[in-house]
């Protein structure tokens, strides 16, 4: 079964990430951090069946060494609190053996990343089996700051000041020259990763098309590529590894409801377009006629006396299935099919609605958690008179108070007295699984009702056919008489 995951998260220190320690894990080799002076072993780690470092032609030939990368790349970072790399992680193919999936994520990153200048190490996963469906994958790491011509560790950014209309340089009020701080490159903007994901979606695409296989992957949006389905929440890895410990998440459990819901709506949907074409290339008059006749069948056939009152149980659910719904006709169905569809539109619509919110909220809730984590350090800054002192602790604590500013700025429509209503936002979101529920529940009706009708449909499906044998076997013997 075709697979589409592309997901990047970024190495950070102020994570207490390490570069070193996570190219170790990813390649399952034994790596020392001089930054750190810890050793990272991962050598008994299993499912690791490729490794390799790819680098543009200016690089230095000492980075094929994986150590030496790295904490190369640790020795250029010199914040406590930096960025180090990007992290990739891409879903393989099943349907695609283990050599073609290694020569597809090499080709993709010598075409779309080490072309751009990237030094990427990369390693291919097969972890055991899940409900006997392999999980073919692999990682990337990719140092943040570029190379110069020279082989050099260049700057991640620049600084580009906001000029007035006659192009002078502007002040705030602290009078410091107001800047944005620009990227050298263009590896962390959205347009690059779209790329990227198109890029790595066409290649396996035009894969499948040369094995003649009909498997396509996508990589946009349910909501982009038109399809009405939930899209799930991203889980990160810190919910990724409770997962698997065993702990249940809030993003978990969203997640599972997600899937769990989707696969119901597109069950049901399946089965009613399905219904809706049976109906269509049919016009008997009555389904309640064809119902009988397929008891007949069965009775006919019927071993016990047991049988034959369990045949006329399923006969006389069936018929009171089709009365309470006030169905006798294929037009009447037909006009059951279009009240279904009508709920499973909103359905989704609400589900839609609520999943929106839910992530709405859980973003809000990350940039006040933002927001209170760094604020301290901006009341501190605002103490500091000195201009050099302010200078000083503005350059030690820059990442720290560039996210502060983008918090007040994302969550200042919400301030109310001087707080944020945070305990509402929580209640709000807790509410939501009591939603969810209640949603799945009102839309099992749906489902039930649905099944129903797909097992009278089998049935009428079944009459009919024994019905044209029938006439088949009269024609014949009349012709031989």
């Amino acid at each position: 079964m075709s697979a589409y995951h592309f997901h990047v998260t970024q190495i950070k220190r102020r994570k207490g990430q390490s570069a070193v320690a996570c190219a170790a894990y990813r390649s399952g080799e034994k790596l020392f951090s001089e930054y750190y002076g810890e050793i990272s072993d991962y050598t008994r780690k299993r499912g690791i069946v490729h490794a390799e470092i790819l680098l543009p032609s200016h690089a230095p030939l000492e980075y094929f060494n994986r150590q030496t990368l790295w904490n190369a790349v640790e020795k250029a970072e010199l914040h406590p609190k930096a960025q180090l790399a990007y992290s990739f992680d891409i879903a393989l193919q099943n349907e695609f053996s283990m050599e073609e999936n290694i020569e597809l994520a090499r080709r993709f990153l010598l075409e779309n990343f080490v072309s751009r200048g990237m030094i990427c190490d990369f390693a291919v996963h097969l972890p055991e089996r899940k409900n006997d469906i392999q999980n073919p994958h692999f990682h990337v790491l990719c140092p943040m700051r570029p190379l110069d011509e020279n082989g050099q560790w260049g700057a991640k950014q620049k600084r580009e000041y906001v000029l007035d209309e006659h192009g002078e340089r502007l002040r705030d009020k602290s009078g410091e020259y107001i800047f944005n701080a620009v990227p050298t490159t263009d590896w962390g903007s959205h347009e690059a990763l779209e790329h990227w994901r198109k890029a790595w979606c066409d290649l396996c695409n035009a894969k499948f098309a040369e094995k003649g296989l009909d498997e396509r992957i996508d990589h946009r949006s349910y909501a982009r590529q038109g399809v009405e389905l939930l899209p799930t929440v991203h889980e990160g890895p810190t919910v990724i590894a409770m997962e698997k410990r065993g702990i249940h998440t809030d993003k978990g459990d969203l997640n599972r409801w997600i899937k769990a819901t989707n696969k119901m709506i597109l069950s049901a949907e399946k089965k009613v377009n399905a219904l809706e074409k049976w109906v269509n290339e049919n016009h008997q008059s009555s389904l309640i006629q064809s119902l009988n006749a397929y008891n007949s069948t069965r009775n006919k056939g019927a071993y016990s006396q047991t049988a034959k009152v369990k045949n006329l149980k399923e006969l006389t659910d069936d018929i009171n299935f089709l009365k309470a719904n006030e169905i006798e006709s294929f037009e009447d169905l037909q006009r059951k099919l279009d009240e279904l569809n009508e709920k499973i539109d909103g359905f989704k619509a609400q589900s839609n609605e609520k999943s929106a919110r839910l992530k709405e909220i859980d973003n809000l809730l990350i940039w006040a958690q933002h927001y209170a984590e760094n604020k301290p350090i901006a009341d501190e800054l605002a103490k500091i008179k000195w201009k050099s002192k302010r200078e000083k602790f503005k350059a030690e604590n820059e990442s720290s108070l560039r996210l502060y500013h983008m918090a007040e700025r994302k969550l200042r429509p919400y301030f109310k007295d001087g707080k944020l209503p945070i305990g509402a936002w929580r209640s709000e979101k807790a509410q939501f699984q009591k939603d969810f529920e209640n949603i799945q529940k009102e839309f099992s009706a749906v489902r039930d009702d649905v099944k129903r009708l797909w097992q009278i449909k089998y049935k009428i499906k079944q009459a009919n056919s024994q019905s044209r044998e029938n006439s088949k076997e009269k024609r014949r013997d009349t012709y031989e008489i």
